[in-house]
């Protein structure tokens, strides 16, 4: 569990030498919202420019080094005071309570354990420290991308999905666990040159022990070596090929062919209902909104008859009232023909839907293919072919060992050489193991985790209620439908872009706490402010207030919107006045 306690700022941005500090162990749900009062405060609605956002760029700075914008680090020091920029962070971790200080003009980068200071490097003349840094983000356990995904959403940032695809990736196979077998691969890419050194001091010492009879010696080891591989290799070749007929011989091809067709019904009648269920979905949605002004339409009317405006109650004169009365009954017409069609549709969706009937279950087969299943004779035949052929081979080297070792002028142990052999072998299959992109520990663990990332990518588009599909692909591409219509992030409107961007990072987020810790802090920066109609906001809303209530998260909303307020467990309020952002009167924060 990582849980981030406090952070104080002075000299930031628009904070000036007051140090101002926030509290977030409240566990609750935060409107952030701001009053300028340099340019009339509340009376004059001033909410811009107070420096509500100057929260997450000192928390980004704080653990990063950089602003969470893109704004260099010598204009992140208030421009009035220009000198004494601090901010600090307390969090803790593992019962281990941790301090981050980072400052400019002066430098300063401190880090404390239990209060006390951690000095992993000699040089912080600059006020920079790799190693210190390098510690803090194994303490953090993400990258500053990956920070700005699930820990500080801000509409300044480019979104994840209009991020190039090499960022996209780099950031699921960081959120998947990928990134984590790159790591150990590096790890072992190290011990692989301690075990090769090995290895070669090891066939410098049998150098020196064989002096006059090196030739012969080494010959017969070389044999020795190879014909041990060889029969090894023999021996694994027709276990190999044994195991794989027996394997095959339990196959009952004609029921595996007769399953393959059957599967391939079952997922033509799948792929057809899917299709129905969705456009039976939608027409029930336009069925719904044209009854609902069928319903409206037939009110007017009624009111109209009274010759006032449905509208402004206003008498309407002979010629207005006609006219209206006029387009009300057109309009009742028309919403009445364009419900019944839908009705019929409906129906005859239906039928559709009632004719497919029941899919019952998946079929099993053994092959993935039909072609495969075709050529299950042609397969075991081939495999018996290879197994004989196989056994009648002779060792080559088995004769020549014999003869040279009965000449040997001394027995050299080459236990050891073969050990490190064995090892730089094993390490070297390891190694391409955990980096090879097709290897099954790679495959695992994407088709594990990206299953549970689409299921809480699902989850809360359908908590948002955006209409879409948006899935994660096997290559860790993104593909976003909408009724069977494949589109870009760029197609959807900003309303639903910010939907989606709250979804992924919650997703991201749900993700990522599964694999590697809890996280107590959230940020979402004026996404539930632009563009968002009022459903859009609810249904948001919704989410983080369960977030906040259940996950005991604390979530901090920053928004325009004064509406929001009695939506909320607290406020915090930063207001600006003579040019400096204050989120209390003291260094206390009360929300």
């Amino acid at each position: 569990m990582l849980t981030i306690k406090e952070l104080t700022v002075k000299n930031f941005m628009s904070v000036g030498n007051q140090a101002q500090a926030i509290d977030f162990a409240n566990k609750s749900l935060v409107l952030v919202i701001g009053e300028n009062m340099d340019l009339g405060g509340d009376d004059a609605g001033a909410r811009n420019g107070t420096g509500k956002t100057t929260i997450i760029n000192a928390l980004s700075y704080v653990f990063f080094g950089e602003a969470l914008t893109n704004i260099r680090r010598d204009n992140l020091v208030n421009k009035t005071n220009e000198k004494g920029m601090m901010v600090s962070v307390k969090f803790i971790k593992n019962g281990i309570t941790y301090t981050i200080e980072r400052g400019r003009k002066p430098q300063i980068f401190r880090f404390y354990a239990n209060d006390i200071e951690q000095n992993l490097e000699s040089n912080e003349a600059q006020g920079e420290n790799r190693e210190t840094q390098m510690e803090i983000n194994k303490l953090m356990g993400m990258t500053h991308a990956m920070f700005k995904n699930i820990i500080a959403l801000n509409t300044y940032t480019q979104p994840f999905l209009s991020t190039k695809a090499n960022e996209q990736r780099e950031i699921i196979e960081q959120l998947l666990g990928i990134t984590l077998l790159s790591q150990k691969a590096d790890l072992l890419k190290e011990k692989q040159k301690a075990t090769k050194q090995m290895l070669t001091e090891e066939k410098l010492k049998i150098d020196a022990q064989v002096s006059s009879n090196e030739k012969i010696t080494e010959s017969i080891e070389s044999l020795k070596i190879r014909s041990t591989a060889w029969q090894t290799q023999k021996a694994d070749d027709s276990k190999s090929f044994a195991e794989a007929i027996a394997e095959l011989e339990k196959v009952d091809i004609k029921a595996e062919l007769d399953a393959h067709k059957r599967l391939q019904k079952h997922n033509e009648n799948y792929i057809k209902l899917l299709s129905l269920q969705k456009e039976k979905a939608y027409h029930e949605d336009s069925f719904t909104k044209a009854k609902s002004t069928v319903d409206k339409t037939e009110g007017d009317l009624e009111y109209a008859a009274q010759q006032k405006c449905p509208t402004c109650e206003q008498e309407l004169l002979d010629d207005k009232h006609t006219h209206l009365v006029d387009k009300l009954k057109t309009t009742l017409t028309e919403s009445k023909e364009y419900a019944t069609k839908l009705e019929s549709d409906l129906a005859k969706i239906q039928r559709d839907i009632d004719a497919i009937g029941d899919l019952g279950n998946t079929p099993d087969t053994y092959y993935d293919t039909m072609d495969e299943a075709y050529n299950h004779k042609g397969s075991l035949k081939d495999l018996n072919r290879q197994l004989e052929q196989n056994e009648k081979k002779q060792d080559p080297y088995a004769e020549q060992v014999e003869e040279l070792t009965k000449t040997a002028i001394q027995k050299i142990d080459y236990e050891k050489a073969n050990e490190l052999e064995d090892l730089h072998r094993h390490q070297e299959f390891l190694y391409k193991l955990l980096t090879a992109k097709d290897s099954f520990i790679r495959t695992r663990i994407i088709e594990q985790n990206l299953t549970y990332l689409n299921q809480r990518l699902a989850y809360f588009l359908g908590k948002v209620k955006l209409p879409h599909t948006v899935t994660f692909q096997s290559d860790l591409s993104v593909r976003i439908e909408e009724l069977g219509r494949e589109l870009d992030f760029d197609n959807l409107s900003r309303g639903e872009r910010n939907r989606l961007i709250l979804s992924l990072s919650w997703a991201f987020r749900d993700v990522w706490e599964s694999l590697y810790q809890q996280i107590n802090l959230l940020f979402i920066d004026e996404l539930v402010d632009a563009g968002m109609d009022i459903s859009g906001v609810e249904s948001s809303m919704a989410v983080l207030k369960d977030m906040s209530r259940t996950q005991k998260k604390n979530i901090f909303l920053i928004s325009h919107k004064d509406e929001l307020v009695s939506r909320v467990n607290s406020v915090l309020k930063v207001v600006k006045e003579n040019g400096f952002t204050n989120y209390a009167n003291d260094v206390d924060i009360v929300v």
